[in-house]
Parts: structure tokens; sequence; C-alpha cells
């Protein structure tokens, strides 16, 4: 055990103990081919990380209706089961702890990747701006068609489905993905949720999907074995909410109840390029939830340290080091230098920028 760096401290998550409190971020990395199949090379990849106190998968689709990414990995079929299923055995045999994050893309999607062309569906009829990345190249958003009142429970239970799906493939866990401006986040904020029923209007009926989804999750496993993903000032995907300390701190307390194993807040430290702007969000949340929090956005051995030290988090998530350094505690560890990341290969095919990053070389 180490007494000096608070980053490097065991950590009991529930069920689960830590070895280390430095979570390895979720990182969509596009590897996962046409078929979106779990592969060998996605399982050398997460093995090399397995010494990261809990590593979170990335981004992962529940359906086909929530697909948004080429070649992103799914959890809706039982060929992708099986290839998760030989990824958690080697992580699991490397020593390591990993969580599978659900994923629904919503309006952040495109008729390219939806079944029969058809449109991508979201809160509210409100496009994003930009453009998606789609199997034909770049196409900007198109405006999704909102979910009807009677559909929302089935999407609702593609979520059960899918960590249902998860624990059969040997995760340990399950993360919930409502930030970046993907559906659920689509749902919380006022940006994207003009709706004027019960999911809509004001933060307890825009935080209702977010608790059903909770719900129908936890039910499917163990409030233990889930956590919940947040951005609340994270402009990604064109995302907005004129309060966010209200909308999060409200959304923070209402999941309370529950008990999950962790509440994973990304918001961006300042000089970041996701800050965004006005007061920071993360210390309201840290104050209404009474659970484990996890911070992410920038930090580094100095900061997360701090964050640790000062309570300000019970963990700390690092995302980009830990593309660019499989070994990242143990070089947190000994001090030593970190390798440079190359971003131009984050979403390529193949092995460069993936798996071929160096670890320390030691006597």
């Amino acid at each position: 055990m180490n007494t000096t760096n608070p980053l490097l401290s065991p950590y009991a998550l529930g069920s689960l103990e830590l070895p280390n409190r430095m979570i390895m971020a979720p990182l969509t990395r596009g590897r996962a081919g046409q078929e979106r199949l779990p592969n060998s090379l996605m399982a050398e990849y997460y093995v090399q990380r397995a010494s990261a106190g809990l590593i979170i998968s990335e981004a992962t689709q529940i359906s086909e209706q929530a697909a948004g990414w080429s070649q992103s990995p799914g959890i809706h079929t039982a060929a992708q089961v099986e290839g998760w299923q030989r990824i958690t055995d080697a992580v699991h045999q490397a020593g390591g702890q990993i969580f599978l994050q659900l994923w629904h893309t919503g309006r952040a999607s495109h008729p390219d990747f939806q079944p029969g062309g058809a449109l991508p569906v979201s809160a509210s009829p409100i496009a994003a701006a930009g453009e998606a990345h789609t199997p034909k190249g770049k196409k900007p958003y198109v405006t999704p068609r909102a979910l009807e009142l009677d559909e929302i429970p089935g999407v609702v239970q593609q979520y059960a489905d899918a960590t249902r799906r998860a624990q059969a493939a040997g995760f340990d866990g399950v993360e919930i993905h409502a930030a970046n401006g993907y559906l659920i986040d689509q749902f919380l904020r006022e940006g994207s949720n003009q709706r004027s029923d019960a999911y809509g209007g004001s933060v307890e009926n825009r935080t209702r999907f977010l608790l059903e989804v909770t719900e129908a999750v936890v039910q499917a496993w163990s409030a233990d074995r889930v956590g919940v993903r947040l951005s609340p000032t994270n402009p990604y995907n064109d995302m907005r909410d004129s309060n966010p300390i209200q909308t999060f701190t409200h959304a923070a307390q209402a999941l309370n109840p529950f008990r999950l194993a962790y509440l994973h807040i990304l918001e961006a430290l300042p000089g970041h390029f996701l800050a965004g702007e006005g007061e920071r969000v993360s210390p309201h949340i840290r104050e209404a939830y009474r659970g484990t929090l996890i911070l992410n956005g920038g930090y580094d051995a100095e900061t997360g340290a701090a964050a640790i030290a000062n309570a300000e988090a019970d963990l700390i998530a690092y995302g980009i080091p830990f593309i660019a350094n499989p070994d990242l505690p143990e070089r947190i560890r000994l001090k030593a230098a970190l390798n440079p990341p190359d971003p131009s290969t984050f979403y390529t095919p193949g092995v460069k920028g993936y798996t071929d990053y160096p670890v320390l070389q030691t006597a």
C-alpha cells in the first residue's frame, strides 16, 4: 500500500476491492469492425490496462437503434456477448476488473446507422449542430424523431436487457451512459428537451427517464454493480442547459436512494478542451450525493491526488493518459515520464495508436 499518494491507495467499491483509485475512463476507439463484434485486438488493449483500479469499457450500444458511431461494439446479440466474454475473461486473468458502459446515442446518430434508414430518436425533434461520422462519410445531423410516450418503456427495457447480457458476458458491473449529449443526457438538459409531457419541463420531469433506466438496470442486476455517468457542463454534441447546478444536483440527489456503486462526473478542469462555461457543478454534486464519486476531465497525477486528498472525489478517472500509457498506475507510482498520445489514431482501425504504446522497461 502506498501511503503518500492517495491515487495509489485501495478502495472498497461496493462488493469490489480496487487496488488503486485510478479508473480507466470509457473511451470510444472504433476497433470493433463493421460487425460491431468485440475481438482479440480489443482484448489485448484492455488486458494491457488491467492495472487500473477499475476499467470502464468503451461506450457499447444497447440495441441497433442505439448505434451512432462507426465500428463501435454492441451488447445486443449473442455473438457480441461471446466476444465480450473472451475480453472479460482475459482482463480477470490479468487481475483486472471491468464495467461495461451502456450506450444509446439518441439524436447523435444518423439514418445511415438506423435499421431501415429510420430517423434517430430523442427527447424532442431538435437537431444537434455538427456532423455525424457515418459509414458513408461525414453528414449533417438530422432532426430526430421524439420518442412517443408508449415507446419509452421499450427503450428502458433495452437498457435492462443489455445489463443482463453484460452480466452473462462476465463484466463486474455496468455504467449507464447519461453524459456527453447522448440519449439520457438529451432528456436531462433543456437545450435538447422541449417536451410538455411527464418527461419534459421541470427538472423532476427531465430526470424521470434517467431514474427509470437506473431502476430497470438495478433490478436487472444489483445496485452495487451499477454506476451512472453525467456531464453537467460538457457542450459536446451541441448540449446546453440554463441551470446545470440545479439540473444535476437534483439528478444526484434523486440517485441517492439507489445506493449505486458510484456516480461518475465528467467536468473538465479549466483550460481543457471540454471545459464548460460558468461555475463548476462538481462541488455541488459532491455535497448532494452521498455515495462514491468519480471525477474525470483533464486530471494529471498531481491534480488527481489533490482532488482525493481534499475529499473532492473518491476516485479519479483518466482517459487519454490511459490510451497512451497502459501501465499508468505504475508510472504514477514511480513518478516516471508519460508517453505522449497520438490523437490521429484515437479512432482509426488497427494496432497503431491502440496496442503499440510502450510500457516501462524495468531492470
